[in-house]
């Protein structure tokens, strides 16, 4: 009797269940990153410009939909929040299902934490980099280019990435290879 190993065989029932389960934790994953994101971010502007800069992230992000008129402080900042908020988790939770779909169906990416931890961080050094110096200046949207370069370095790479990796190692990595 032959078996198969669903890590290898993304086309069987049991390959199935598991990339759909790296998906739902890599949707979880982020939302929980977009969060340690977004509260990063905040913090961080609210401590280099001052407390009213404290939602300027959201603004900026909500001027992916609403056009740079939401960056005015005049612009209702209730709507800048939660369109900033809706526009942030709904991209949070695409690219963590992708990444989590990613690691399904490679073995090599978590085939240890540190290869996992390490694949997510550079991941989202890649999302800082393509987001804002590819599609933001192609899009339009010039006040991503204003945005400090530090901060998104550490809030894309460490506060995204690191966390939807050390996410996934914990919840669904790790209990595959202790099960092994």
């Amino acid at each position: 009797m032959t078996t198969t190993n669903p890590d290898t065989t993304p086309d069987t029932t049991a390959g199935r269940a598991d990339l759909a389960r790296w998906a739902r934790h890599g949707l979880i994953g982020g939302v929980v990153a977009g969060i340690a994101f977004a509260l990063f971010e905040m913090i961080a502007s609210a401590l280099l410009m001052g407390l009213p800069a404290l939602f300027m992230p959201l603004r900026s992000i909500s001027g992916i939909l609403l056009g740079m008129q939401a960056l005015d402080p005049s612009f209702s900042l209730v709507t800048a929040v939660i369109v900033g908020l809706l526009i942030h988790m709904v991209l949070s939770m695409i690219y963590g299902v992708a990444f989590g779909m990613a690691v399904a169906v490679v073995p090599a990416l978590r085939s240890s934490s540190a290869i996992l931890i390490a694949a997510a961080t550079a991941v989202g050094l890649g999302l800082w980099l393509v987001n804002f110096y590819l599609i933001a200046p192609a899009a339009g949207w010039v006040w991503f280019a204003k945005a400090n370069p530090v901060v998104q370095f550490l809030a894309h790479t460490f506060f995204y990435g690191s966390v939807l990796g050390i996410y996934l190692d914990r919840v669904v990595a790790n209990p595959m290879r202790r099960a092994r």
